[in-house]
């Protein structure tokens, strides 16, 4: 059996690779990325060699008035940019805010990890058992001179059980098929946030670095970042297995599990999490003013229904799908959700009363308008 995953909003799975700004040129309204194999043999048939290596040891960027011929004739690969807009908002930012992350590449070409789609499917399953018990009982304990540094895995192994017999073990999945790097684009993001406004109401910002937001409502006064994502439409498909003699009742008796975890209850499970997640995406889109985020995300929950009629399931996987893809407890605004964030140093800043947490978003903007939320897809066993 195999799954087949469809974008529905640009989907981003990386491997942690980034294209830094010596790496490409930004031409005709695309990144171009260049073949530095193929220049440096170029260059050393000749005198060039050397001021082109010094270039790059010193510069943050190329000078395109200088190299911008090898952008038009060395480019390894061509990835435009979803709106020709963007490069005037490229040319504007520092080198800093140049690096583009990239997709998960293999020799074969870009793919789908297995791990990326296990994970959210996991994170799905635990959120369909609930951990709130869990969830007070850590925010119960007494504080000690250390906070947790895990404070969930206990709370996911009461759901799931530990790796020895976690029933996500049933479930074998494989990399994708590669892909054409044609079904790439990159794409423009903006960071949004809401600022507390009296009387108890809350308005929309936009970060930018290292400002912080942005006073008022314009996004392009705002630090704009780009990423190369797969275009909503494209397809992968892998290899989907459930292990049978995993699911005999003696094997599972053996590994206290009350019923073997079946594809249908799986999918149902990650449908539950995606509508919560809409949900609550939905309703920051209020809050914050964002029609036409909301009309996507109300389609989005259209795809849904869809999906759970057909015996499919939506899912939010990768890079900038946010905190509520990555969590399988989505009360944030909960007082024992709240008290254990409150021990760790990395949120208990930005915690606000009366501010939903989290109060950004990484929104991924389709011709040059706040449009959407990154990573939802489609997936479906064939």
């Amino acid at each position: 059996m195999k799954y087949r995953l469809t974008c529905l909003t640009p989907l981003l799975v990386g491997d942690g690779s980034k294209l830094s700004p010596i790496d490409y040129m930004v031409w005709k309204d695309q990144v171009n990325v260049l073949d530095q194999s193929r220049i440096f043999r170029l260059l050393s048939k000749g005198p060039r060699l050397e001021n082109y290596l010094k270039q790059l040891s010193k510069a943050e960027k190329l000078d395109f008035a200088s190299w911008g011929g090898f952008a038009q004739n060395f480019a390894r690969r061509r990835t435009p940019f979803e709106h020709p807009s963007y490069t005037a908002f490229w040319q504007k930012l520092p080198p800093p805010d140049l690096f583009i992350p990239t997709f998960a590449t293999g020799p074969a070409g870009p793919y789908l990890p297995a791990s990326a789609l296990r994970g959210a499917m996991r994170t799905g399953l635990v959120f369909s058992r609930g951990i709130g018990r869990a969830m007070t009982e850590l925010a119960s304990l007494p504080p000690g001179d250390r906070t947790l540094r895990q404070p969930g895995r206990a709370a996911e192994e009461q759901a799931l059980g530990d790796s020895s017999r976690s029933q996500l073990k049933t479930l074998s999945l494989a990399d994708s098929a590669p892909i054409p790097e044609n079904s790439f684009k990159v794409y423009m993001l903006r960071v949004s946030t809401l600022e507390r406004r009296p009387p108890g109401r809350v308005e929309l910002r936009w970060k930018q670095s290292p400002r912080g937001s942005v006073e008022g409502r314009r996004a392009e006064d705002s630090t704009p970042q780009f990423a190369e994502m797969a275009n909503p439409g494209v397809t992968f498909e892998g290899s989907w297995t459930q292990r049978e003699f995993l699911q005999q009742p003696e094997i599972a008796r053996a590994l206290r599990w009350k019923t073997p975890l079946t594809s249908a209850a799986l999918f149902e499970a990650v449908n539950a999490f995606a509508a919560a997640q809409l949900a609550a995406h939905k309703a920051y889109a209020a809050a914050a003013g964002l029609s036409y985020l909301e009309q996507n995300l109300a389609a989005l929950e259209a795809r849904l229904e869809s999906a759970r009629q057909s015996g499919a399931c939506l899912v939010a996987l990768g890079w900038g799908s946010g905190f509520f893809s990555k969590v399988a407890s989505l009360d944030t605004d909960g007082d024992s959700y709240r008290r254990i964030l409150g021990q760790s140093s990395l949120y208990n800043k930005v915690l606000r009363p009366g501010v939903p947490f989290p109060k950004t978003r990484r929104i991924v903007f389709l011709e040059n308008r706040p449009a959407t939320l990154a990573g939802w897809a489609l997936l479906e066993l064939v």
